[in-house]
């Protein structure tokens, strides 16, 4: 057998490194985006995008999630004709499910749009997006069957393709269909043949244009990675060789791993889906509650904001609750970036926690889970909190100073704390459909959301709070979720964890990351730094503040640095130095 596992922690730095990649590609995407669209046009790329998000997670968390753990089950048994035939079975099941999403989205794209939402100039980006449904079904047969056999390079590499694909040939539909946009009203009075009825609606005609364009790019990179995963496959397969298969029991019979996998997706399905529930449920309710209090009290609700409207929303009142909108989406791509940091853990953690619970191993299930628990409060504590701590100074950096950059960064101050409540809750979630209670994860997602839902309208519908009560709404979701989700996996496993013991030191070092980070911007900016170098220093500072805190705490586990490269290596240098 060709085949080589990867160590739990090893899989997710592999993750993790192909993720960071992806994210650093994705602001260089978003970014210059914003530039090119403005508020208005990331309000209507993010609707189309969320809309489209619980679909396309079926296909990117979701059924990888059930592959994997299938995979991982059959393989931790020995079981590799039935390893083999997990793939065959699920690559034409997915295909169904991603046609069936494509027709889906192309048919209540209008109503949603014009009825729910009220923008119909959403409807061009998110058609523009069906095609993704299907190529990213395609592509999840293939990662979840990697991932199953603990390979997480394959996976780490086509999300690297996705990404570059989509800032190349998105950045450049865009910005040809502002600059062909404006060429043709100036000319002709029309908007790629549509009469645009004057500058500002011809403004607005071209947002959208810019914004289907961008999404394009989106669809083509979901195209290129299936592409190379299945060029991956036919070149260097899965390790697993012909001899170790002959010597394996016979595969079972199509229909009985129909079955099984089957169960374990439906409930991971409708987990993603949920998961992922909360950008829509944004994109729906928000800009809805928004437009209820400029329509009850307009006066109010601008009032919270002087001089941070453009005059052209001002002019155009209707306007107004898609800028606020698309000024939150700014903020929550910020946020987002904490829970994408554990979200490696996560999919690295379910085929290694499935296997010691497979083979009943409990020491080893134990370590296993103590282990994704105390990474993930490493990574994400001092993320979150370094979010909330350098709000204004990180929001001034991506997207200028003025304008709507305090909008931005007053929403960011409570999505800071709930990204680090997201990250920490998404490795549970894995853990629950780990251990056979994938039910769990979407149930209790379901009792978080309707407290999302309630905080949000009711905070919304204040017109002096408006969409600065959105924030408020994912901490309170979150933090129920978090809690109710430790307790369910305790129950279930009969696992006896110290969550204190596990959090309390990476808590600590992480308010000194955040307090450390905020003193140092605070002196340079008091200085006269530019506002660049300030944020920079500040961010650095405060990792070194960070790193300092685990060593002189000890918050580091040897068990946990010996699953990393050269782990051997690095904990032996630090157990000579007092710092283990």
């Amino acid at each position: 057998m060709n085949q080589k596992k990867q160590s739990f922690l090893y899989g997710a730095v592999i993750l993790t490194a192909g993720m960071a990649v992806v994210k650093v590609i994705g602001a260089l995407f978003k970014i210059p985006l914003q530039h090119f669209i403005g508020e208005y046009g990331m309000g209507l790329f993010n609707v189309a995008y969320n809309f489209y998000g619980p679909i396309f997670s079926l296909a990117t968390a979701g059924f990888p999630v059930a592959v994997s753990r299938l995979v991982s089950e059959n393989a931790s048994l020995g079981r590799w004709n039935d390893v083999r035939a997990v793939k065959s079975v699920a690559g034409p099941v997915f295909l169904a499910f991603g046609a069936a999403g494509a027709v889906l989205l192309t048919a209540f794209a209008p109503l949603y749009c014009r009825s729910v939402v009220g923008s119909a100039d959403a409807i061009l980006p998110m058609l523009a997006l069906t095609p993704a449904i299907l190529f990213a079904c395609w592509g999840a047969v293939y990662r979840g069957y990697y991932e199953g056999l603990r390979n997480m390079g394959p996976t780490a590499a086509s999300e690297v393709v996705e990404a570059v694909i989509k800032l190349v040939l998105g950045l450049t539909l865009a910005a040809s269909a502002v600059r062909w946009g404006r060429v043709e009203y100036a000319g002709a009075g029309t908007v790629f043949g549509i009469q645009a009825g004057g500058a500002d609606r011809a403004e607005f005609l071209i947002m959208a244009f810019a914004a289907a364009g961008a999404v394009l790019g989106v669809t083509a990179g979901s195209c290129g990675a299936a592409l190379f995963l299945s060029l991956r496959w036919r070149l260097k397969g899965d390790g697993v060789g012909l001899r170790v298969r002959r010597q394996a029991p016979p595969a079972r019979k199509w229909g009985e791993i129909l079955k099984s996998l089957l169960k374990i997706a439906g409930p991971v399905a409708a987990g993603s889906v949920a998961m992922n529930a909360a950008g829509l449920i944004d994109a729906t309710f928000l800009q809805r509650r928004l437009g209820d209090s400029m329509t009850a009290a307009p006066e109010r609700l601008l009032g919270a904001y002087p001089g941070m409207i453009p005059e052209v929303y001002l002019h155009n009142p209707e306007s107004v609750p898609t800028f606020l909108y698309g000024c939150y989406t700014l903020a929550m791509t910020l946020y987002l970036l904490v829970p994408a940091l554990t979200q490696a853990i996560g999919m690295s953690a379910l085929p290694a926690v499935t296997e010691a619970w497979a083979r009943g191993d409990r020491p080893q299930l134990k370590e296993r889970m103590g282990s994704v628990l105390g990474i993930t409060a490493l990574v994400c504590f001092p993320a979150g909190l370094g979010l909330t701590a350098l709000a204004g100074p990180i929001a001034e950096l991506l997207y200028g100073a003025g304008g709507a950059t305090p909008i931005v960064a007053g929403a960011l101050l409570t999505l800071g704390p709930a990204s680090l409540l997201a990250a920490l809750s998404t490795p549970v979630a894995s853990m629950l459909q780990a251990v056979g209670r994938a039910d769990l994860p979407v149930k209790l997602l379901a009792a978080a959301m309707a407290i999302k839902i309630g905080v949000n309208w009711f905070l919304c519908g204040i017109p002096e709070v408006n969409i600065q009560g959105a924030g408020a709404g994912t901490l309170l979701c979150y933090l129920f979720l978090v809690v109710s989700q430790l307790w369910c996996l305790g129950r279930t496993t009969g696992v006896r964890l110290r969550a204190g013991r596990l959090f309390y030191k990476p808590l600590g070092c992480a308010a000194l990351c955040g307090a450390g980070a905020w003193t140092l911007h605070r002196g340079l900016a008091a200085l006269g730094a530019p506002g660049w170098l300030a944020a920079g220093a500040a961010v650095c500072g405060g990792a070194a503040v960070y790193g300092v805190g685990l060593l002189a705490f000890r918050a580091l586990e040897k068990k946990d640095l010996l699953m990393l490269p050269k782990g051997q290596k690095i904990a032996k240098t630090l157990e000579k130095r007092g710092w283990m």
